[in-house]
């Protein structure tokens, strides 16, 4: 596979047989669902990602993307990014663009659990169009 250095990715493969290891991923980002589910959420994400994603300037500037409308679902059983952080991040958007505040809904799930709710999260699309 090679130095992922090189290509400049960060690689993160959580596919594992180590029965313990995936236990703790799967407390870590999807509890709430069967074991069932969490393997087969597992085949989803791919190992490699952009380390620019990690490291660019990704701050959001008020005469861009603040004039977009915007919604965030925040995900209270969430242990990879805790409700603290969301709201933090939500209050500091809006500082930023207060004549255009986030829209923001709020589900009892972990960070990846929405993907078994799509009836609720659909209701909450639903919602922006009408």
């Amino acid at each position: 596979m090679g130095d992922p250095a090189a290509p400049g990715l960060g690689r993160a493969n959580y596919r594992t047989a180590d029965p313990t290891l995936l236990s703790a991923h799967k407390a870590a980002i999807m509890g709430d669902g069967t074991d069932e589910q969490f393997r087969a959420f597992l085949n989803i994400p791919q190992p490699d990602e952009s380390l620019a994603v990690m490291t660019a300037d990704a701050r959001g500037h008020a005469d861009t993307w603040g004039t977009i409308a915007r919604t965030c679902i925040r995900l209270t059983g969430d242990r990879t990014l805790p409700v603290a952080t969301q709201d933090r991040l939500i209050a500091e958007a809006d500082a930023l663009t207060p004549e255009n505040p986030y829209d923001v809904h709020t589900m009892g799930t972990s960070h990846v659990g929405f993907l078994l709710r799509p009836a609720e999260v659909a209701g909450i699309l639903d919602q922006l169009i009408a």
